[in-house]
């Protein structure tokens, strides 16, 4: 008799008991924000909270599946994917839609779903279902488990099919991470090395209780943006441009203020990876300071309350540094802190900011986990 959650309630609706269980972690970003979709640099790691999948194989391609945190299901036939377009099933459907475009045979599955990665709040609850979709398709359908090559197709569903415009990161972060450990990601060619994080440091999130819808914010405006400083450069994309480039050229507003955001993203990025590896926290801390600054004033995806918890965070003994995560209009801010003063920070930032906001946020300590995974 199966003894977890996600199992019980596989039970209960399908009868019998999965053969096994998906994990697709959500990610936490350390720096280089709106670089990955201009072939930058990025510094994330998977997390402990997760999408996890109980499925079973079918004999026909019909896919079905139940979510424990949502009223909504997933039901549909693998030839006839119309009408599957919105809500989290959009998800589901546009995973089998870029597998299939890829000219994967795909099998039949039904399966329940639980998270635990909050929605909206910066830590990429799109992709960590995304990922979890993918293992249980490669586990049915007998396909290789290439983590990159996968991350790609994700990638292509959510551009293509959900309508988000966004970069490579957050599915890589997903299949590709690796405990105890952030990812040094070159978005241009996916090479990623990995850095270890000091035992002392502890990274903290910070919950701002302000959702983003990504599809419906500035995101898509801010690439168009980059894309349109790169082509009056005259560079393919924003990584092979220079600040003394963007000084020369005089662009207008905002394509200059995006173009210098991302241009000293990359370099921050960098900079920070060597610092972490270095274990120099504090070094790694103005970057993330500069960081935020430069996504409020140049790339201006920042709010008010945001801006409110980053100080507030920034302001604490035992924060290193703290900058707003994600995609912007909303989400969590992420700080690098002391372990030991980690749990003081959390209480004490959110006491502030409710006070100051009036808003309740939360926060929790994300502790570096692997990727995308499948047990039996």
């Amino acid at each position: 008799m199966p003894t977890h959650p996600l199992q019980r309630t596989f039970r209960q609706i399908f009868g019998g008991v999965p053969s096994g269980v998906a994990r697709g972690p959500g990610r936490v970003n350390l720096i280089g924000e709106h670089t990955d979709y201009n072939q930058g640099f990025v510094l994330p790691m998977a997390i402990d909270l997760a999408v996890e999948i109980a499925f079973r194989r079918r004999d026909d391609r019909r896919i079905c599946v139940r979510s424990m945190d949502f009223a909504e299901q997933a039901d549909f036939e693998l030839g006839d994917l119309t009408g599957m377009r919105s809500g989290w099933p959009a998800y589901v459907a546009g995973v089998a839609w870029a597998l299939q475009e890829d000219q994967c045979r795909l099998a039949g599955w039904e399966g329940v779903i639980r998270s635990d990665v909050p929605v909206g709040s910066g830590l990429s609850s799109s992709a960590a279902l995304q990922m979890a979709v993918a293992r249980v398709f490669a586990a049915v359908s007998g396909l290789t488990w290439d983590p990159a090559r996968m991350a790609r197709r994700v990638q292509r569903a959510e551009n293509e099919w959900v309508g988000m415009r966004c970069g490579i990161m957050d599915m890589l972060a997903s299949a590709c991470g690796r405990r105890g450990h952030a990812l040094l990601i070159d978005c241009l060619d996916l090479s990623r090395d990995l850095v270890r994080l000091p035992k002392r440091a502890a990274v903290v999130v910070l919950d701002s209780g302000i959702r983003h819808e990504l599809t419906a914010s500035g995101y898509n405006d801010r690439r168009r943006e980059c894309e349109a400083a790169a082509q009056a450069l005259g560079v393919s994309s924003l990584r092979f441009a220079s600040l003394p480039d963007l000084e020369r050229a005089r662009l207008p507003s905002p394509l200059a203020q995006r173009g210098r955001h991302v241009i000293s993203e990359n370099l921050r990025t960098l900079e920070a990876a060597g610092w972490l590896q270095a274990g120099e926290l504090g070094r790694v801390g103005e970057a993330m300071n500069a960081s935020h600054a430069s996504l409020r004033d140049d790339f201006q995806v920042s709010l008010p309350e945001i801006d409110t918890l980053a100080a507030l965070a920034q302001r604490h003994r035992s924060c290193f540094g703290a900058r707003m995560m994600g995609g912007g209009f909303g989400g969590s801010v992420v700080c690098l802190a002391d372990r030991e003063g980690a749990r003081d920070l959390a209480r004490q930032v959110l006491h502030e900011y409710r006070q100051a906001t009036g808003l309740a946020g939360k926060a929790g300590i994300s502790r570096a986990a692997e990727g995308a995974s499948l047990r039996r």
